[in-house]
């Protein structure tokens, strides 16, 4: 195997959670009186941790004090209907069972809060995974390194024996920084024509795909 450590974004890149986000962000919106957003510009907005999400979904100009009560509703919302309607990508637990098989370390790295990440990961992804690691207060959010550095550390696994996978340009960045192959993926919450710099990352149409490109000798 050319990797000993492949690290897995989590939304748009092996969980689908955008029904689930999307839902939890209108009804805290509403609650304040604010519009719906439609499912696209919710596509749109993720990324970037929910702080971010919020403050993309609410007008331009929306008071602070306004900004922190939607989000705390947001997130009270979400934690009851964080699974409603998320599930993995077509393909993606046999990828990660090949990939366990073959002796690759599985990471899972996400800007989504902590708690709700170990948790989706215990329900759809049980036994496929070797680490996960969200935002906490001693986690910073992606692009910063701290967590794919600490898995590779964990493993004993070398940047250049390491791959981050994502669908976002936070993700790239993020292995970038880390100092590791970076590959992205076309079926999350970017369109290629969406992202400003792929150089030098691998492009990937197809689970099918990455598959071959990862466990290839």
């Amino acid at each position: 195997m050319k990797y000993d450590l492949a690290i897995f974004d989590l939304d748009g890149t092996v969980l689908d959670t955008l029904e689930d986000l999307s839902s939890a962000v209108n009804f805290a919106l509403e609650k304040h009186g604010f519009p719906p957003r439609t499912l696209d510009e919710a596509r749109r907005f993720v990324g970037n941790g929910v702080a971010n999400l919020i403050a993309r979904a609410l007008p331009e100009g929306t008071p602070e004090a306004e900004r922190v009560r939607v989000l705390s509703d947001f997130k009270a919302r979400y934690r009851e209907h964080i699974n409603d309607r998320t599930r993995p990508y077509p393909g993606i637990p046999e990828l990660l069972r090949a990939l366990r098989r073959a002796g690759v370390r599985v990471g899972i790295n996400s800007n989504k809060f902590d708690q709700a990440l170990q948790n989706l990961c215990r329900i759809h992804f049980p036994g496929l995974y070797d680490i996960a690691a969200g935002e906490s207060e001693t986690t910073p959010k992606k692009p910063d390194p701290t967590a794919a550095k600490r898995m590779m550390e964990a493993f004993g696994a070398s940047p250049a024996r390491t791959i981050y996978i994502g669908d976002s340009a936070v993700d790239l960045h993020t292995a970038r920084n880390a100092g590791c192959d970076a590959a992205w993926v076309s079926w999350g919450f970017r369109r290629r024509e969406e992202m400003d710099d792929l150089a030098g990352a691998h492009c990937f149409e197809s689970v099918e795909a990455l598959q071959a490109f990862l466990l290839e000798e």
